[in-house]
């Protein structure tokens, strides 16, 4: 008898408090039909993420991929008929950076050929280098002084600290109703999906991070191998080695590689065995032109064609891979969704507006260029015509996961609108809307200058455990039902937004930001 209400009780526990979308809140149902079967029947996204990733490649900013991205983003929105595309400048960078050839092995106690992955805006080795390595562990500015005078020559392997230890759980991973229903709580009364914090040891090497590089270069060690603590089972997390200042301090070639393959070589020199390396990297810095870009297009409104609503993704990726999650996919999906939009052949009230960025992985510098430009400052709250213009912006940035709903940014007012929109999409699994703010990608200048910008709730996948900034990260990551269904849902919102009677509401202006004294 209890056994029969087992199923009952386990259901009980996962499911959400029930929330009305907007009553008055209209639904283009019938439009909505029309996206669904071009999403779905006639997708391109595929075939275009093909293009940017497959052929074009990694599009460090800066560098010729990005360049090369730019051209074609411009020339497929045209074909596809979008007007007022253009490549717009947004403002400068500092150097380019780009790797065209890699190679590191262990010749000594026997050989063995090494995965790695230079660090951006690290130099080249001018040729090939052979050197005996040596382990240095370095945590604080006081630990160099033992190495002191031991480095000259030297390939120099940074000690991970850390054990590849096996992994009980999936790499990848859909949100469960449990997870959702969390999510949709308010953050001051739900059980904690917050970043946690970073340990205090590791804040203590990266405020570290220049002196060390410094004094590694200063002894005339010859090259740097070093590793993400994730890095593991051939997954190689990437990321920047130097400044891209035109001042920058010169540091030595580095590579980053697995834990496997350092705690190897770490075991082997603590049993005092010779370890002999070689590597050849071949790097370029592109200094002629430290402009960069955005990529805009439009489908044009009608009545209210002053009127804006955006939406975008950032075109840029690191150099491990081709980008492809991070983030070929919300580029592609926000393309797909202009695309879909035209095939249909919609007259939207408010102009559509998508931009691909450029800059954001170092720090959202194509969107901050773009509000700056065209919105305000965020500093000094100087507000530009434009402000008073756009409608919403949206944006797409966590992997390859399809859409479960999206963050209103503590927008109370948006929550029963986006709730509405969202409610033909339940077969489709996306129908979270949560009240929370995330941050870490564009949308965060528009929020931050207050325009309504919000970022979808996504599936991780294998974002955080393979794909993230990795060498892993490839076309082969990415499930087309998930960037059909992505599109579709994208589409949709912008569209309600475009046809809407008013614009969104709008959060309590930001005050303007105090100097730091």
């Amino acid at each position: 008898m209890k056994k029969r209400f087992l199923p009952l009780l386990v259901f009980a526990s996962i499911v959400c408090i029930s929330f009305t979308g907007g009553d008055d809140e209209k639904v283009y149902l019938k439009t909505i039909t029309k996206i669904k079967q071009e999403g779905f029947n006639n997708s391109k996204a595929m075939s275009t993420l093909f293009q940017l990733t497959d052929v074009i490649g990694p599009r460090m900013t800066g560098s010729t991929g990005m360049k090369k991205a730019e051209a074609w983003a411009k020339q497929q929105l045209e074909d596809w008929g979008l007007q007022n595309v253009q490549i717009e400048r947004w403002g400068t960078f500092g150097k380019g950076w780009e790797t065209q050839h890699c190679y590191v092995a262990m010749t000594a106690p026997y050989y063995q050929q090494l995965i790695a992955v230079p660090k951006a805006w690290t130099p080249s080795s001018n040729g090939t280098i052979k050197a005996d390595a040596i382990v240095v562990n370095i945590e604080t500015v006081a630990d160099m002084a033992q190495y002191d005078g031991k480095l000259e020559g030297k390939i120099v392997v940074k000690a991970t600290n850390q054990l590849a230890m096996p992994n009980f759980s999936a790499d990848a991973k859909r949100l469960s109703d449990e997870d959702l229903c969390h999510l949709e709580e308010d953050p001051h009364v739900a059980k904690g999906v917050d970043e946690k914090s970073v340990p205090a040891t590791n804040r203590t090497v990266r405020a570290s991070r220049q002196a060390i590089d410094s004094f590694l270069y200063s002894q005339k060690a010859a090259a740097v191998l070093s590793c993400v603590r994730r890095s593991t089972m051939g997954t190689v997390f990437t990321s920047n080695g130097a400044s891209r200042a035109w001042d920058a301090k010169p540091v030595l070639p580095e590579l980053e590689m697995g834990i496997e393959h350092l705690n190897r070589i770490e075991r082997l020199l603590k049993d005092k065995k010779k370890v002999s390396l070689e590597l050849n990297v071949q790097n370029t810095f592109l200094m002629n032109d430290s402009t960069e870009y955005n990529v805009i297009a439009e489908i044009p409104g009608t009545d209210l064609a002053d009127e804006v609503v955006m939406l975008g993704a950032h075109m840029d990726s690191w150099h491990g891979s081709t980008g492809t999650t991070d983030n070929g996919t919300g580029t592609v999906i926000c393309m797909e969704a202009v695309r879909i939009l035209k095939a249909i052949g919609v007259k939207p009230r408010r102009t559509i507006r998508i931009a691909l960025w450029s800059g954001e992985e170092q720090g959202l510098l194509g969107s901050n260029g773009y509000v700056k430009k065209h919105i305000g400052d965020r500093k000094t709250m100087k507000l530009k015509p434009e402000h008073g213009k756009i409608a919403a912006y949206y944006n797409l940035d966590n992997g390859a996961g399809k859409i479960r709903g999206i963050y209103a940014q503590g927008n109370d007012a948006v929550v029963p609108i986006f709730r509405a929109w969202l409610a033909p999409f339940k077969d489709l699994a996306a129908n979270t809307v949560t009240n929370r703010n995330t941050g870490s990608t564009d949308h965060i200048p528009f929020d931050a200058i207050g325009v309504p910008g919000f970022q979808f709730i996504q599936d991780p996948l294998e974002y955080g455990s393979r794909t993230h900034h990795t060498n892993m990260d490839s076309y082969d990551r990415v499930n087309e039902n998930d960037l059909m269904q992505a599109s579709i849902i994208m589409a949709s919102m912008v569209y309600h937004t475009a046809m809407r009677d008013e614009m969104l509401p709008r959060k309590p202006l930001p005050k303007k930001q105090e100097e730091k004294k």
